[in-house]
């Protein structure tokens, strides 16, 4: 009998890897071409506002060499990829600010370390004395340390560089009004995020409820104490879009609609907060052996559905009626008599199915008192109490 092959193996093995390799090259190649396509506005405004830095510093305030100038404008633009005029803004002040001590006192002390401690320090410290915050202090050091070092006043420019890191930032703020990002699509992604941690937090306790597993319920809220992170993104996508819709005039359009989101964004955030008390409070019931009412899954996946309907109105621009109308059907079985337990965890419960519905009907665009009042009676002849 003949000894088996030992390369035999290995040859599948690598026959198998060849097939798979150009699958999976692929598959990276249209990821990083995804991610490309959603920054390439940007990268355009980043490489247009240099250019135009250059033009205005040679042609319009006639220095020869304003290297400064592009090099303001990438900043600013470039480390934000144009998202936040804000921060572009803070970055202009920094760059001028440090640009400008640099100059000033190098060229008075010279160059050497305790003399780029001292431009750094004066620097940031300027940058604070002028009400500016972290970006602007640390851009302002930044700034400092390459005038000190790499670009010292003795070959020359002197008070001319703060002038050209003026333009280049000033001509990249302009650029982020003229052609400026479009703040809807950015809310719209990260919007879609938050709104699906919710809803997948909703059915997934009551899956765990249906079927009694504790393990589904510790999955729920374990992703639950991770959803803060997409909740400060979309938080930081709404201001930015916010910011955006107020210096440039082609998308003032968007302020009501990003207003209905920023309207929305912190009962959402409560709605995850308060979600978040409910799946500990369920996986606490199920643990404990407490009886769950059988309605409750029904609610919860009725209050899924309608976070659903609310991302959509909102994606659309109209006004949430459907989902509003959605949240107060479902909030109809949050009574006594439909919700009643004897334990204290689904007692929790109950309070916070409650405190839920609140929450979604004022990201609808209602007061809370007006939400709360929505709410049926907890028991007959009783009044609200969420």
């Amino acid at each position: 009998m003949t000894a088996p092959d030992d390369r035999g193996p290995a040859r599948v093995l690598r026959s198998g890897a060849r097939r798979l390799r150009p699958a999976a090259v692929r598959r990276e190649v249209g990821r990083r071409v995804r991610r490309w396509r959603s920054t390439a506005l940007p990268i355009l405004h980043t490489a247009v506002a240099a250019g135009l830095s250059w033009l205005v510093a040679t042609r319009v305030v006639g220095h020869e060499h304003p290297f400064f100038a592009p090099i303001a404008a990438v900043v600013c633009l470039g480390v934000s990829l144009g998202q936040r005029p804000r921060r572009a803004a803070e970055l202009v002040v920094g760059v001028s600010v440090g640009v400008g001590v640099g100059d000033v006192l190098i060229s008075l002390i010279g160059s050497g370390p305790w003399q780029i401690a001292l431009v750094v320090a004066l620097a940031m410290s300027t940058a604070v004395l002028l009400d500016g915050g972290a970006v602007i202090a640390l851009q302002s050091g930044s700034s400092a340390v390459l005038v000190a070092t790499l670009l010292p006043p003795s070959a020359g420019g002197g008070l001319d560089r703060m002038v050209d890191a003026l333009v280049g930032g000033l001509v990249g703020l302009a650029v982020t009004a003229l052609l400026p990002a479009d703040p809807m699509r950015v809310a719209h992604r990260q919007g879609k995020v938050v709104f699906g941690e919710l809803t997948a937090a909703l059915r997934g306790v009551a899956d765990a409820v249906e079927t009694g597993d504790t393990t589904k319920a510790a999955g729920v809220l374990t992703r639950l104490r991770s959803s803060q992170d997409a909740m400060d993104e979309f938080r930081a996508a709404l201001q930015a879009g916010g910011e955006i819709a107020t210096i440039a005039p082609i998308r003032w359009r968007s302020r009501d609609d990003l207003s209905r989101y920023a309207a929305a964004a912190a009962p959402v955030d409560y709605a995850l907060r308060n979600t978040r008390v409910l799946a500990r409070r369920a996986l606490a019931a199920l643990r404990d052996g407490e009886e769950v009412p059988e309605v409750l899954p029904d609610v919860l996946r009725r209050y899924a559905d309608a976070v659903d309907v609310l991302r959509v109105e909102l994606a659309r621009g109209v006004e949430p009626t459907a989902a509003r109308t959605a949240v107060s059907d479902a909030a109809k079985a949050t009574t006594t008599r439909l919700l009643g337990g004897e334990g204290l965890s689904t007692k929790v419960v109950l309070a916070q199915i409650r405190s839920v519905a609140v929450d979604l009907l004022q990201a609808t665009g209602m007061t809370r008192s007006d939400a709360a009042a929505a709410l049926p009676p907890l028991t007959r002849g009783g009044g609200n109490r969420s």
